[in-house]
């Protein structure tokens, strides 16, 4: 604060200070000088060129590594499948797939497996592989005892063509079991279920049944939307109140209308993509996939019913 003295002498006559003066009285309260901006470094373009080399340098390097671990890893699972199919090939023979899984302490009663129909095997010619491929897991099903075996197909193709489906798979199952096939039934949900419409079929039952159901991407969260709909809809009618809905009347209304849930869960494909199966069925189902597969094989299915065997179902309370 300005001194009272000089405050006086400034208030009675401020010109008879001097400018050296009144700089002086002022001088302590005014800002300080600002400090010089620093200088800009002058611009290196050859070390920003070395640096830009080196960044690309060790990018390059990483994806040739990279590049080089997948194809070595690829190279050894491509090998390791074809010593398995030549060691465990069926020869269309249920005898030697019942040998192949003697060994196992238990084999699922609900088997399912996700099935792609790829975008350029559009037409009949994708059709005619995707039904040979469902054909094939059915006769390997009926060789291990499996007798539910349900398919999920994305866009539904198959069930578009149940009947086609059945003469197909009914065809695979006389070339593995002669006259003696299993009696087969092929359904879908909300689709009329299709039975014993074979020749092969109607010799004998000795060989055991199969069920087989189909399902597509519409089964899946598009059901429990519409399950939820409909409780909504009762609930607001008073023919049901919210304490009756529980987990146990969801899981029934689900298990009726689609199907009940998958012991064990193939996807033949290099990872594990469910492609929008549906949600409620998976809590509890062990999921099985062969890494840098990318097709239908046997050693792929027997590889899954061991590591079913193996697994250990723990469940919380």
């Amino acid at each position: 604060m300005i001194a009272t003295h000089e405050t006086q002498i400034y208030r009675n006559d401020a010109s008879e200070l001097k400018v050296q003066d009144r700089e002086k009285l002022l001088k302590p309260y005014l800002p300080k000088k600002p400090l010089k901006a620093p200088r800009k470094s002058k611009s290196q373009p050859i070390r920003k060129f070395l640096m830009t080399q080196l960044h690309f340098l060790i990018f390059t390097t990483m994806h040739i590594l990279f590049s080089l671990y997948i194809r070595l890893r690829q190279t050894f699972h491509i090998v390791i499948d074809r010593i398995f199919a030549i060691l465990y090939y069926h020869h269309r023979a249920p005898e030697l797939i019942k040998q192949d899984i003697r060994g196992l302490e238990r084999i699922p009663q609900h088997l399912s497996v996700i099935l792609e129909l790829k975008a350029e095997e559009q037409g009949l010619a994708g059709l005619e592989k995707l039904l040979d491929d469902v054909a094939e897991i059915s006769a390997w099903c009926s060789g291990a005892g499996i007798p539910m075996l349900s398919v999920y197909e994305r866009t539904g193709i198959l069930k578009d063509h149940i009947q086609r489906t059945h003469r197909v798979v009914c065809s695979k199952l006389h070339s593995y079991f002669g006259r003696q096939v299993p009696t087969l039934q092929i359904q879908a949900p909300h689709v009329p279920s299709f039975l014993n419409g074979d020749e092969f079929e109607r010799s004998s039952s000795v060989a055991g049944h199969l069920s087989i159901l189909l399902l597509s991407e519409g089964d899946g969260r598009a059901t429990l939307v519409d399950l939820t709909k409909t409780l909504t809809e009762m609930s607001q009618r008073n023919k049901l109140s919210a304490a009756d809905v529980s987990l146990d009347l969801i899981d029934a209304e689900i298990s009726e209308s689609v199907m009940t849930e998958p012991d064990l869960l193939i996807v033949f494909g290099p990872y594990v993509k469910l492609q929008g199966y549906p949600p409620w069925q998976v809590r509890l189902t062990e999921i099985y996939h062969s890494q840098d597969n990318c097709g239908v094989g046997y050693q792929v299915f027997l590889g899954a019913l061991y590591n079913f065997a193996k697994a250990q179902m723990k469940f919380g309370r």
